[in-house]
C-alpha cells in the first residue's frame, strides 16, 4: 500500500492517518502536525478505487457497505500496519488512529477486529451502519469522536450509533458535534484538548 512515514521523535506515539474518500496518504499530515508535531506519523493510502477515488473498502452505495470486503480490507490493513511497525520500529499499542469519514470507518473495523491491539482513536465524521453483538471489551480504549449535525452523508441517528458502539463496550468516549460532514477548526481544537489529556 502507498504510504508515508515520518519519524519526529523516537518512541513517541504514532498517528496512523486514514483519509476520506478520494484522499491520499498525505491529506491528514497538516492535521497531525497541528495535533502534536512531536508524534510520529504513518499515512496510508486506501487501495480500493471507486470511480477513480481512493477508499479503504468497497461499498454498494452511500452508507451501504460491502461487509465481506470490509472484513477482508480490515485484515489487510492490520497486516500492513503490523509490518510497518516492525520496519519503522514502533509498537502497535503506541498507535493513535486519526481518520476522516471513510478512514474513520476502517479504523472502527480495525478496532473491532483487533480489540487487544488498538487503544486510541480520533475519528472525524465516522459511519458504521450495523448493530453488532457486543463481545469486545473497550474499557482500556479512549476515543474522540467528531460528529456532524445536518451531515448530508451520515444521518444523526447513525452518529449516535457510533457513540453507542464504543460506550456499549465500556470505552472512554469524548465527542463533539459540528456542522456537516467536515473537519472544522473547533473539532481540531477539541481533538487537541482530548489528545493532551492522554499523556
Amino acid at each position: 500500500m502507498e504510504h508515508v512515514y515520518k519519524e519526529n521523535k523516537k518512541g513517541a506515539p504514532v498517528f496512523v492517518l486514514l483519509h476520506g474518500t478520494g484522499g491520499t496518504e498525505t491529506d491528514l499530515l497538516p492535521l497531525a502536525q497541528a495535533l502534536n508535531p512531536e508524534y510520529n506519523v504513518l499515512g496510508i493510502r486506501g487501495n480500493v478505487k471507486e470511480n477513480g477515488m481512493n477508499r479503504y473498502f468497497r461499498r454498494l452505495g452511500e452508507g451501504n457497505y460491502d461487509w465481506e470486503d470490509l472484513e477482508f480490507r480490515g485484515n489487510e490493513l492490520y497486516t500492513f500496519i503490523a509490518e510497518k511497525a516492525k520496519e519503522y520500529d514502533f509498537k502497535l499499542e503506541d498507535v493513535i488512529f486519526v481518520g476522516f469519514s471513510n478512514g474513520s470507518n476502517i479504523a472502527i473495523q480495525l478496532m473491532l477486529q483487533q480489540a487487544d491491539k488498538f487503544k486510541k482513536a480520533m475519528l472525524f465524521a465516522p459511519l458504521y451502519p450495523a448493530d453488532i453483538e457486543v463481545k469486545e471489551d473497550f474499557s482500556d480504549v479512549n476515543v474522540f469522536l467528531s460528529l456532524g449535525k445536518a451531515d448530508p452523508i451520515v444521518p444523526e441517528v447513525e452518529s449516535e450509533r457510533v457513540i453507542q458502539l464504543f460506550e456499549n463496550r465500556n470505552a472512554d468516549v469524548t465527542h463533539i458535534w459540528v456542522k456537516g460532514h467536515t473537519l472544522p477548526q473547533e473539532a481540531l481544537a477539541a481533538g487537541k484538548a482530548w489528545l493532551d489529556k492522554q499523556n
